[in-house]
């Protein structure tokens, strides 16, 4: 005989309830525990700016901002992450106007096929706002966990060098 999932105030068995503020607005979504933060991201929550790359924490192009940190959203389970904050490339921008790193990027040329563009400003974000960048050296070192296959990671470089002399990137 086969019985029905006992329910929690999780949800079923096998599904557990978690809430987000993603991008300045909570959203609460009822998830399996084994689903990514980047799966729940793009196949839950339509926030398909968030790139799957390598889904082995390998490319960087799936990085988002939580809770402040930059964490490869691949590698991390949705229900690890309940009640952080978490901004995507989606939540970077100021309604119409583009955020100091985006623009940054349109200004050098800091892409070329923009697949990992996502994954790159957001950790250039992270990355100015840990304060370490002080140098190209340090910038491209910091970096070097989001890959660029086209070959536009001196524009990448030269982009986030500009917000950091510049000021404000919040």
């Amino acid at each position: 005989m086969q019985t029905e999932p006992q329910k929690s105030q999780q949800g079923t068995s096998d599904t557990r309830s978690i809430t987000f503020r993603i991008n300045g607005e909570d959203r609460n979504i009822v998830i399996r525990p084994w689903v990514s933060l980047l799966d729940c991201l793009r196949d839950h929550l339509d926030l398909t700016g968030t790139k799957k790359g390598c889904d082995h924490g390998q490319c960087g192009a799936c990085t988002v901002i939580c809770d402040g940190k930059r964490v490869l959203s691949c590698l991390t389970l949705a229900v690890m992450k309940d009640g952080a904050e978490i901004t995507t490339i989606e939540g970077i921008a100021n309604g119409n106007e583009l955020h100091l790193l985006q623009q940054a990027f349109i200004d050098h040329d800091a892409f070329q096929c923009g697949y990992c563009t996502p994954g790159q400003i957001c950790s250039a974000i992270g990355l100015l706002k840990e304060g370490k960048a002080n140098t190209r050296e340090e910038v491209k070192e910091l970096m070097s966990g989001n890959l660029c296959r086209c070959g536009a990671n001196v524009g990448i470089i030269d982009a986030v060098m500009q917000v950091k002399n510049g000021g404000s990137y919040e």
